[in-house]
């Protein structure tokens, strides 16, 4: 009996992979171990698991999550450890999770749109190179932090069309100083951006928001796809909600480069379900964390 979770720091998605009968999917809050300890973990662990899922029975655990880095997967392998105590445990990086979902035991190009950006080439086993998305402040090009911060530069220097800086007002009630102010003191600035990438998509039948949204998928391939060796000899496999929502674009942009689309999915788990139901290996030793360029 397998259970395997595809994490970030708000929400993990889980799976329980029993032979002869269907998966059984939940939910509980994300585990980032940048930002939680183990005690943490396994007592929230401890009374979000459903009834269904019987500790003593598991016999594998695969976590794979945001922040899971070999300096930190200690703290993941320590808490499950505790809970599925005859459990051999796992953990790997939610961009290991990303290819192996998309692509399964094939090698190819995989790639995180969400919230964030992550790219890398995978062997059909391994992320075997990837570039470093360095982040929202200074990347993440065509993730919906991206996007959205885009979209609040063009609100706060009036370049959005006046129609729709007003509807932006009446749905947001934000000001340039209160935007600002939320940006460069608030918390979570990343997730507060990507929050407007919502209201990029509702308006893409405008020529302005239609080019903002345009500009930052070149901005992604330029900066995270094209540097690639051969990048368009592989088809362009993408996981997150940006890249689900934005299919469309996503696909022009890529045939702008010459670069053909594989799987777009807007969630991991199942693809990651799918993953270890054809596994009849499990290695026991963690997941390396994805080189850098």
């Amino acid at each position: 009996m397998k259970l395997i979770a595809d994490g970030g720091s708000t929400k993990a998605s889980w799976c329980l992979i029993c032979p002869g009968k269907e998966e059984l999917y939940f939910n509980t809050e994300g585990y980032n171990p940048y930002y939680v300890d183990s005690q943490y973990i396994r007592q929230s662990l401890h009374r979000a698991l459903p009834a269904e899922v019987p500790r003593e029975a598991v016999t594998e655990v695969h976590f794979y999550g945001a922040g899971c880095e070999p300096s930190t997967e200690a703290v993941i392998i320590a808490a499950l450890g505790a809970l599925f105590g005859s459990a051999a445990v796992s953990a790997g990086s939610d961009l290991l999770a990303a290819a192996r979902a998309l692509l399964g035991n094939e090698p190819g190009f995989a790639a995180i749109l969400g919230t964030g950006t992550n790219t890398c080439l995978y062997d059909g086993a391994q992320v075997t190179h990837s570039i470093d998305p360095l982040g929202y402040m200074l990347g993440d090009e065509g993730s919906g932090s991206y996007i959205g911060k885009k979209l609040l530069i063009a609100y706060c220097r009036e370049y959005l069309p006046l129609p729709l800086r007003r509807e932006f007002l009446s749905v947001y009630g934000l000001t340039k100083e209160n935007i600002m102010e939320r940006v460069y003191k608030g918390p979570l600035a990343n997730r507060f951006c990507a929050g407007f990438a919502k209201f990029v998509k509702l308006h893409l039948d405008d020529a302005f928001v239609y080019q903002l949204a345009k500009d930052a998928f070149h901005d992604f391939f330029r900066s995270l796809v094209c540097h690639y060796p051969d990048y368009a000899s592989y088809t362009l496999n993408c996981t997150g909600s940006v890249a689900f929502h934005f299919e469309d674009m996503l696909k022009e942009t890529a045939a702008c480069y010459g670069m053909r689309t594989g799987r777009i999915i807007q969630d991991p788990i199942r693809g990651l379900a799918h993953y270890y139901r054809q596994q009849d290996i499990f290695a026991p030793s963690s997941f390396p964390s994805p080189p850098r360029s």
